[in-house]
């Protein structure tokens, strides 16, 4: 019997209405390296809930580390560092991407997957004996982050104050962005983040793409040779439509962005309300498309004949932490048979 996978948030392919866009425009001649006019009008979407004030650039790029890489190395000098927290995709999922771009990762302890501005102060007066330690330049955080929070808007405007008082860059990656933008636990706009962050990215891989993000480099210092680290580090595809027409896609007239976000985070808390209402227990409180909850190990043997899902790690004696994670694509009927499974072994 193969598994339904609570793995991730790509196992499917891609949005119908992306594959369809795709194909529509096959045989449409365009001009290459992302001068095309999805692209373009793509571009165009986006900079659309950017606010009035955006005056930067909107830029399309393959994958999350690439985006990453380009991003974060474009702003630092060679002895500049990043800071960031210990559960950060760049230092635990990357395998040392931004330290092999030669600059060195400060990790401070997460609070709730997020950093803080206490955290930050901490680590700049930790690594403060110049020029004889990395100097912190670029303050990194994920919304959502790796556990699934999200960041409110009054923390984004604390980041952002202090990193400006501190000479800082602030980075977002934006991966599971959709999610956190659509999560009833936010109140923060894509316009507010274009104001507060200096630069980040829009996941479309994990929100219906067949694969692509958006990175949007918010502040006009950062801008001019931008384009120069895209290509130097092998993100300008030759097709970069194939990027644009699905961007196009997703912040068009039906607004899929926000849709399928939407879907994946109710599939979600579907499923967090279905394990309490069996009698499990979840590790922490879901804010979009992650959930994470207590299940006895005996149990998860039995869950694994029909799903796929990754043991966070360990919890109290014979229990384990297990990280389930819903799409754009998830099926409803497969979230209530894991619930109904889970529900004949607690």
């Amino acid at each position: 019997m193969r598994q339904y996978h609570f793995l991730d948030d790509y196992s499917e392919g891609a949005h119908p209405e992306i594959l369809n866009a795709l194909s529509a425009s096959n045989l449409v001649q365009q001009s290459a390296y992302g001068a095309d006019d999805y692209s373009a009008a793509a571009s165009r979407s986006i900079a659309a809930q950017l606010g009035p004030d955006f005056v930067g650039e909107i830029h399309f790029v393959a994958s999350g580390t690439m985006a990453n890489i380009i991003c974060i190395a474009s702003c630092l000098r060679p002895y500049e560092a990043v800071i960031a927290v210990e559960s950060g995709h760049i230092v635990a999922r990357e395998a040392g991407a931004i330290e092999a771009t030669g600059h060195k990762l400060i990790t401070v302890p997460a609070v709730n997957g997020k950093i803080t501005p206490a955290q930050i102060e901490k680590a700049l007066q930790a690594n403060a004996h110049f020029p004889h330690m990395a100097k912190p330049k670029l303050v990194y955080l994920s919304n959502a982050t790796e556990t699934g929070t999200v960041y409110t808007l009054e923390e984004l405007q604390a980041l952002s104050a202090l990193a400006k008082a501190r000479g800082l860059y602030l980075f977002m990656d934006g991966a599971r962005l959709g999610a956190a933008l659509a999560s009833p636990h936010n109140d923060a706009t894509l316009q507010d983040i274009a104001a507060l962050v200096d630069l980040f990215w829009i996941g479309g891989t994990k929100l219906g793409a067949l694969l692509g993000e958006a990175i949007v480099v918010s502040n006009p210092a950062l801008v001019q040779d931008f384009a120069f680290h895209i290509k130097q580090r092998g993100g300008m595809l030759a097709k970069g439509r194939v990027l644009g027409i699905q961007f196009q896609a997703l912040f068009g007239e039906r607004q899929w962005f926000t849709a399928l976000a939407t879907h994946a985070n109710q599939m979600a808390a579907r499923l967090s309300a279905g394990i309490v209402a069996a009698g499990g227990r979840l590790a922490s409180e879901t804010e979009t498309n992650q959930v994470f909850a207590i299940v006895p190990d005996a149990a998860i043997t039995a869950l694994r004949q029909s799903f796929a899902f990754y043991v966070w790690g360990p919890a109290e004696d014979g229990h384990s932490v297990v990280r389930l994670v819903t799409s754009w694509a998830t099926d409803a009927d497969q979230v209530e048979a894991f619930i109904a499974q889970l529900t004949g072994l607690l």
